[in-house]
């Protein structure tokens, strides 16, 4: 009005405004957020192990959990380490890879380039390896010692802090009386293998956990009557991911799944890469470890579940009907079988549209995120 506007004039602007405002928001949304993944594709095609320190440190957030973000890394070429005790941050890093493997930046320096070729029409069977691109292939991710059951940020810190301030510790017993860690922490960090670099396997640790928590910087030190370990045998592979989930929820080199396998595949279960080949419209059953849960508001009902195994993830989709037939499996099961048509778009995308479900004993606790 103060610059003469008035009337029917001022109505018509207002009313246009009025109507942009019902898909402004959404077009800026959608511009702001696909640079963001355009940015996020970009690190992880090229710095995959640095994104996946990112992701770990934003923690908690998205869909997906640490143990599922790791597993996909390790699927496209990226190393996670166990904690330690001498090695790890309070959180996740990275560090230089072991062995005589590559020092410095990998993959080809093309892919730096400002000027890159067009994209061409989408090939799904075009050749395509993470190694040709990838950067960052001298480093491996190194997990964090607060991401370990009962330490914590606060003492993650202090035992990172003193061991900077002092040096490395030198056994469990010098670990308890320059940091004051009790029993159950230095169990829970014998699960994870945080004391491999001191020597110890993860059931020697195990065993001298209870007597090194009593060797406390207001006793005598040497003073603490300590038993001999017995010959331990070495942990199988079921045993190392049993404790490896249990003490972080995270396990670098392995996954429930792959001891289900015979008998799923007896029964001609396929697994997530199984898929990629399989024929489109197929009645097919999946077996998997359950990631997630979700229902959007503008779904009609409809549920979202992501099914995790050793080779990737598969996208299910769970009518109202379906969810309430088998709603108690479908809620409560933190790995199911689900028999379903399978659809693939021209792109490669791959759902299972779910007709039945049916629960997975696997011996491992996993946790899913839903409806978040």
């Amino acid at each position: 009005a103060r610059n003469g506007i008035v009337g029917d004039t001022a109505d018509d602007i207002y009313l246009r405004i009025e109507a942009f405002a019902n898909f402004g928001f959404a077009e800026s949304h959608a511009q702001s957020f696909g640079l963001l993944v355009y940015a996020s594709a970009w690190l992880r095609l090229h710095y995959p192990a640095a994104f996946l320190v990112g992701l770990l440190r934003a923690q908690p957030m998205g869909f997906y959990s640490p143990a599922t973000l790791v597993a996909d890394a390790r699927r496209h070429g990226v190393r996670a380490l166990r904690p330690d005790i001498l090695r790890s941050g309070w959180q996740p890093g990275l560090e230089q890879a072991a062995g005589t493997g590559p020092t410095g930046p990998t993959g080809s320096p093309a892919c730096l380039a400002h000027d890159q070729p067009p994209v061409g029409p989408y090939d799904r069977d075009a050749h395509f390896d993470c190694d040709d691109h990838r950067r960052d292939g001298a480093l491996v991710v190194r997990l964090g010692l607060a991401d370990v059951k009962g330490i914590g940020e606060k003492v993650a810190k202090a035992i990172v802090a003193e061991r900077d301030r002092s040096g490395d510790f030198t056994d469990l017993a010098n670990l308890v009386r320059r940091t004051g860690l009790i029993t159950t922490q230095l169990e829970s960090l014998a699960a994870a293998g945080a004391f491999e670099s001191l020597g110890l396997t993860m059931r020697e640790a195990l065993w001298a956990a209870g007597d090194a928590a009593q060797d406390r910087e207001e006793y005598l030190e040497g003073s603490m009557v300590t038993v001999q370990p017995p010959l331990f045998s070495m942990p199988s592979s079921i045993d190392v991911l049993t404790a490896d989930l249990w003490a972080t929820g995270i396990s670098p080199t392995d996954h429930p799944m792959r001891y289900v396998r015979e008998a799923l595949g007896s029964r001609g279960v396929l697994s997530a890469a199984d898929l990629k080949i399989a024929e489109s419209g197929r009645r097919v059953e999946v077996g998997g470890v359950v990631t997630h849960r979700q229902r959007p508001a503008t779904a009609s009902g409809i549920t979202f579940m992501n099914l995790e195994d050793e080779t990737g993830l598969t996208n299910v989709i769970c009518s109202v009907g379906v969810w309430n037939r088998y709603r108690r499996v479908a809620r409560d099961a933190s790995a199911m079988i689900v028999r379903g048509i399978l659809e693939r778009s021209a792109e490669g995308v791959t759902n299972l549209l779910a007709d039945r479900l049916e629960v997975l004993p696997i011996t491992q606790q996993t946790v899913s995120r839903d409806f978040r």
